[in-house]
């Protein structure tokens, strides 16, 4: 009998190690992905207890050739992926002209070029066999311009909108593409990106990235193309919505200053 792997990127921290253990406790075997080795092979020998396999791949997804290079490491090893989980992200707060080229270009790289063709890869395999799931971990940020988060933002609203054309694109074909959308969370994230003293995170509580990670599964295996989590985000989202567009990115700027 052929197992099938769900695989996570960015697996060792934060929404991705929650997700991790969501799916070990579910009976998943694992594909986790990140740079940190023995990180990973330490989360993989803590949830071994579920009795699931968990396979370790460490590679950089912010350097070009990154996901190809995972997915040749996964062919290699004659894995089968029913269902990928691109969690794998950065970004950083302040200002635009600011911001170093190489950082930015890392940025994009992880948040898009890398996300996107780990999709198409595996995309074509699951099409092969009639089913599949595609998480992607976008973020109530997509939703927005984000002045002084303006890489991260722009990313983010490409994830989402590379998700509903997906879901939509493949109606019918027993696949389902998910776009899991958090607002602040308990993660590495936030220090690494230095937004946990902007005013707008100040506002809203943390949600915890178990929480995150129980509501995205939950869609996913829904099938839904979108969920954003927590009643406040909810109303985030659909504010852009509501508001004259310039007013937008105004009061965007107003929450990400110190």
């Amino acid at each position: 009998m052929t197992a099938y792997y769900t695989l996570i990127t960015g697996a060792s921290s934060g929404i991705g190690l929650a997700l991790a253990e969501l799916f070990a406790r579910n009976k998943h075997p694992l594909i986790l992905v990140a740079r940190r080795k023995q990180k990973l092979e330490t989360i993989a020998n803590e949830l071994s207890h579920h009795g699931v396999d968990i396979k370790v791949i460490t590679t950089d997804l912010s350097v070009p050739g990154g996901a190809e290079l995972l997915f040749k490491q996964v062919e290699e090893q004659n894995l089968q992926v029913d269902t990928l989980v691109n969690n794998a992200g950065r970004g950083n707060s302040g200002k635009f002209c600011e911001q170093e080229v190489e950082h930015m270009q890392g940025t994009l790289t992880l948040n898009m070029t890398s996300l996107t063709i780990l999709t198409r890869l595996f995309l074509s395999k699951m099409k092969q066999r009639g089913s599949g799931k595609i998480l992607n971990i976008a973020s109530i940020a997509g939703f927005m311009p984000g002045p002084g988060f303006a890489v991260y933002h722009a990313t983010k609203a490409y994830v989402l909108s590379l998700t509903e054309a997906l879901n939509a694109e493949l109606h019918g074909l027993g696949i389902s593409v998910t776009a899991s959308c958090p607002g602040p969370t308990e993660s590495e994230f936030h220090q690494k990106a230095d937004t946990l003293d902007l005013k707008g995170f100040k506002i809203a509580s943390l949600m915890s990235a178990k929480k995150v990670a129980e509501e995205a599964y939950s869609a996913m295996n829904a099938g839904r193309p979108i969920v954003v989590h927590g009643v406040l985000n909810k109303a985030f989202a659909t504010s852009p919505k509501l508001l004259p567009r310039n007013w937008v990115p105004r009061i965007v700027k107003t929450l990400m200053t110190k």
